[in-house]
């Protein structure tokens, strides 16, 4: 059980950077891009190909994440200067991009098992320093022996990473750029009262949040050591399942926190996943129905809960009303 989620916080962590993504995309500029699904797959097989190909891992996932701002960045040039829909401008991207994924991988499946890749060398490096002897030494002295991961260093190397890019995009979100992006999805009529370049800002945002969805689909192919044309499937709705349960339970009053919050609650949704994966009645090409069951549930139940919430408020308004009420004639 520790075993599994263990691996569940490993993904998550990954998973975390194309959440943080789709809160760019969907709650900063109000877009709801389908591209997600597209260029997650995109990021993953353009850092594969290049690394099967002999080119070093960290520029081939590089690489993959200048081509995922690329991807995001045409969605955007569709919908500002196509007029297209947004969620149509999404669509057609993402339907574009999985013939593009083919072209570039040239088969639906590149398997990386025998390849040199981010996490292995990382492992090289991080075995020379013996943080895992060190932790399962205390593991085992407090009885958990049963308990140790065989490394550590994936989580540790991506909770720095995670961190990394969560303090870049809440510093490029308060400076002016940011600003303005964060602008044209609350108010866009009134940034372009001010003569601001909406669509540069659209397209710059939108770039921004395909650029770290596949930034993570670089890292997902690396780490589950294949790459298949189908893997972005329903990457949309794990972001935006991420978004919502990290919202529900942290909050969002400030970018700080909000950004805490998606990373928490990719972390969560993985988590969920596998101890539902566990259940007997469930198998696993039950996946999607588990995360639909999720964002459903991250939608409906704090509704629910505010609406109790009201009720007691109204309860205790009319309460006072009549003791108010019986009190004043005496008076």
């Amino acid at each position: 059980m520790f075993t599994a989620l263990f691996g569940s916080v490993e993904s998550g962590l990954i998973y975390a950077i194309m959440a943080l993504g789709v809160y760019l995309s969907f709650r900063i500029l109000d877009f709801p891009d389908l591209t997600v699904d597209g260029s997650f797959v995109t990021g993953a097989a353009v850092s594969a190909v290049l690394i099967v190909n002999g080119v070093n891992p960290f520029l081939a996932t590089l690489v993959a994440l200048i081509v995922g701002f690329l991807a995001g960045c045409i969605t955007g040039v569709l919908h500002t200067k196509g007029n297209i829909n947004p969620l149509l401008s999404g669509i057609l991207m993402m339907i574009a991009l999985y013939s593009i994924n083919l072209r570039i991988m040239g088969k639906s499946n590149v398997p990386l098992l025998q390849e040199e890749t981010v996490f292995t060398q990382l492992l090289e490096g991080w075995n020379k320093l013996g943080i895992d002897a060190a932790i399962q030494q205390l593991f085992i002295s407090i009885g958990l022996e049963g308990f140790v991961p065989k490394t550590w260093s994936v989580v540790i190397i991506m909770l720095i990473l995670i961190f990394v890019i969560k303090y870049i995009l809440d510093y490029f979100l308060k400076t002016e750029m940011g600003l303005a992006i964060r602008a044209v999805g609350d108010n866009q009529n009134m940034i372009t009262s001010f003569s601001a370049n909406t669509d540069m800002l659209k397209i710059v945002g939108l770039g921004l949040s395909n650029a770290l969805v596949a930034f993570s689909g670089a890292f997902i192919a690396q780490y589950n050591g294949f790459s298949d044309v189908g893997m972005g499937i329903g990457m949309i709705i794990i972001g935006l399942a991420s978004v919502i349960i990290g919202e529900a339970i942290v909050g969002t009053k400030t970018i700080v926190k909000a950004t805490i919050a998606v990373i928490i609650g990719a972390i969560l949704y993985r988590i969920i996943v596998a101890m539902a994966l566990r259940v007997n009645f469930f198998e696993t090409g039950d996946m999607k129905l588990i995360t639909a069951c999720i964002v459903i549930g991250a939608l409906v139940i704090p509704q629910i809960i505010d609406k109790q919430k009201d009720k007691r408020k109204k309860g205790l308004r009319r309460k006072r009303g009549v003791g108010d009420a019986t009190i004043r004639p005496n008076i």
